[in-house]
């Protein structure tokens, strides 16, 4: 078990990928670097959830880095300890599988996004995914300083674009900034309309 520092790092793109991680606490940026140096958020993952599972399948390197975003504690499972407990507990594979086909999905959709919504559109769905919108109890607050330069690498814009859509979006009553952002159920209306 690892305590993270806000912004430590886990593991970084292109190291040797030995091991499947599992948040106790915190949340962790998923970050893809290109050749050219530009980034890309492809997940913010949170309590409960698991990183680092392509080792599962013999990728040899990681493909992103794994990085922390607040105050986190992570678990480390080697991966032939990984591979020993999906075998002999049918009950924790069952739930190790539903957690990648719900991120796989996550993933689908995300693509999905990307390719045939705006911004202000992909803006919207994340902030309403990030307050955690449709779960029990309805939207929470984003306790979590997410900085519109990392809306901006999540959703595939630019930070200023992100700066003109939260401040429509503060206009609107959508949103409200109190110390920490809250998401209200109106902003699904953003992605309602055509």
């Amino acid at each position: 078990m690892s305590d993270l520092r806000r912004d430590e790092v886990v593991f970084r793109q292109s190291v040797a990928a030995d091991a499947v991680f599992y948040i106790q606490k915190g949340k962790i940026k998923i970050v893809v670097t290109s050749k050219q140096g530009k980034e890309a958020v492809v997940g913010i993952l949170g309590v409960g959830e698991f990183f680092g599972e392509g080792c599962l399948i013999g990728q040899p390197l990681r493909l992103a880095t794994a990085k922390a975003m607040i105050e986190s504690q992570v678990v480390r499972v080697g991966k032939a300890e990984m591979l020993r407990v999906l075998h002999a507990e049918p009950t924790f594979a069952e739930l190790f599988m539903t957690h990648l086909l719900t991120r796989n999905s996550r993933i689908e959709e995300d693509l999905v996004d990307q390719l045939f919504n705006s911004s202000e559109k992909r803006l919207a769905r994340t902030l309403l995914l990030l307050a955690n919108f449709g779960k029990e109890g309805g939207p929470q607050p984003i306790t979590t300083r997410i900085s519109q330069e990392t809306l901006a690498e999540i959703i595939g814009t630019t930070r200023p674009r992100v700066s003109h859509f939260m401040n429509k979006f503060r206009k609107l009553g959508f949103i409200a900034y109190n110390g920490h952002l809250e998401v209200h159920s109106s902003l699904l209306s953003v992605l309602l309309r055509d």
